[in-house]
């Protein structure tokens, strides 16, 4: 049974993080508020629109850090409707505050979930949702929408720019007359028509900022190819919206633009690409472009592997959530072919999910004592069962033949988790445990933030 947040805080506010039930999840306020001022400074410095996805954390308190106060126009995408049932107080307070909200659901239209969605937008009014389309039979929910609700959605056409998940080729964007269909009912008041959405994460593959950037410049030239393939039929507007993006390819901009402005120039694929945006016409129609991204706020060891922004810290210092773990068990007199210690969490509180720089499913948060004994060296989940897991030192650490000193470990401690992938580590819990470690007492409870869950 969930909790409330006034009955957690009663019972966990001030409480260190060592005494906590666990395992339970973590999240450092101070390094997600970092990541998300950093992110809005490049995007205003870059004059482009925004677009935050919450499914990584699903949280209000941070919702409201992933748009910050300054912009008028309040844009949000989720990945289930319950993330915008649970934000819809939220939403209602920034509406009432005069700010514009649009929230995208940011998958092809479940025909089942039409109702339930129609039913929030008649709570946030006209222009407050946004649906994502990339098949004909998509095209009768929409007209349920526009019935229920009692005005027309907003529609995002899905193009694969090669990640293969959802969407429709730029060459085949029209596929069934779909995009005809989609002017017509315009035309009718049943639709309006934003634009191209595409979301690739072929930027997880890579290493380098440099490859993060060409990656956000194949992605918006994919979409260019689609709007050139495509021009007699689009709607006649006076301005489409680009929407593209995933966490590494976004982040990469911070590299040019925003507070770490200097860092490294554009790659010139992803610098003629902006450029091909700003010189590109479709009948004196007006390109914009949307960059969107969520990850980005809370980061992860998948996220960190891709190295996009040439300014990263140790993972302590960059990676918001961490799971609190108790160590159970410590094997360092030769029971074993090398030190090893068994952890009471495992993948129902990890997530299972591989990580590209590293062969392990966590890496161990670096503690004051670890770090005096042993240098650089870390620990990181070596083995992970359901409810336990095994944690030894990296070997990438050490020369092949090293003897390995003992793990600074005791039963009982509490670790510190860095997950490989936060989207999944976080659904695993109904709610996060906030600390700050810009203050004084940086494992102190200081909120804690409640998690929408489920469909």
């Amino acid at each position: 049974m969930h909790q409330s947040k006034e009955d957690l805080l009663q019972q966990y506010k001030g409480c260190d993080v060592s005494s906590l039930p666990k395992p339970a999840a973590i999240m450092d306020v101070a390094i997600a508020r970092r990541h998300c001022s950093t992110m809005l400074q490049a995007v205003q410095a870059l004059n482009v629109n925004f677009r935050a996805h919450v499914k990584t954390h699903k949280t209000s308190e941070l919702a409201l850090l992933q748009i910050g106060s300054d912009m008028h126009d309040v844009h949000l995408a989720v990945s289930t409707v319950a993330e915008i049932e649970h934000l819809l107080p939220t939403l209602c307070n920034l509406k009432e505050s005069g700010r514009a909200i649009n929230i995208l659901y940011s998958v092809p239209l479940p025909p089942s979930q039409t109702s339930r969605v129609a039913q929030l937008a008649r709570r946030l009014g006209p222009g407050s949702i946004t649906l994502l389309i990339d098949h004909p039979s998509h095209l009768k929910p929409l007209l349920v929408f526009r019935q229920e609700a009692g005005f027309p959605s907003g529609v995002f056409l899905k193009v694969d720019t090669g990640y293969h998940r959802a969407g429709l080729p730029p060459s085949s964007l029209n596929k069934g007359g779909l995009i005809d269909e989609i002017a017509r009912l315009e035309s009718e008041g049943d639709v309006y028509f934003v634009g191209l959405y595409s979301h690739s994460s072929l930027s997880y593959a890579g290493t380098t900022a440099s490859e993060a950037m060409d990656a956000l410049g194949s992605e918006i030239n994919g979409c260019l190819d689609a709007l050139n393939y495509n021009q007699a039929s689009l709607p006649k507007h006076h301005s489409i919206m680009i929407s593209v993006g995933a966490s590494p390819q976004v982040v990469a901009i911070q590299n040019f633009a925003g507070r770490n402005a200097g860092m490294s120039g554009p790659t010139i694929t992803l610098e003629r690409a902006l450029e091909d945006i700003s010189n590109f016409e479709i009948g004196g129609c007006q390109i914009t472009l949307e960059l969107h991204a969520g990850v980005y706020s809370v980061m992860d060891m998948q996220q960190f592997s891709t190295r996009s922004i040439n300014s990263l810290g140790h993972v302590d210092g960059e990676v918001a959530l961490s799971v609190a773990a108790e160590v159970v068990s410590v094997y360092n007199d030769g029971e074993r072919q090398k030190p090893e210690a068994l952890l009471a969490v495992g993948t129902l509180g990890l997530g299972r999910e591989p990580c590209a720089s590293y062969k392990g499913w966590a890496v161990v948060g670096r503690s004051q004592k670890c770090h005096k004994a042993n240098g650089d060296s870390r620990m990181i989940v070596e083995r992970i069962s359901q409810e336990h897991c095994v944690i030894s030192w990296d070997l990438a650490d050490w020369p092949k033949e090293a003897q390995l000193p003992r793990l600074p470990l005791e039963v009982g401690q509490t670790l510190r988790l860095y997950p490989n992938h936060a989207c999944v580590t976080g659904a695993m819990y109904g709610h996060y445990f906030v600390v700050d470690s810009d203050i004084l007492e940086p494992d102190i409870v200081q909120d804690v933030w409640v998690r929408a869950s489920g469909w």
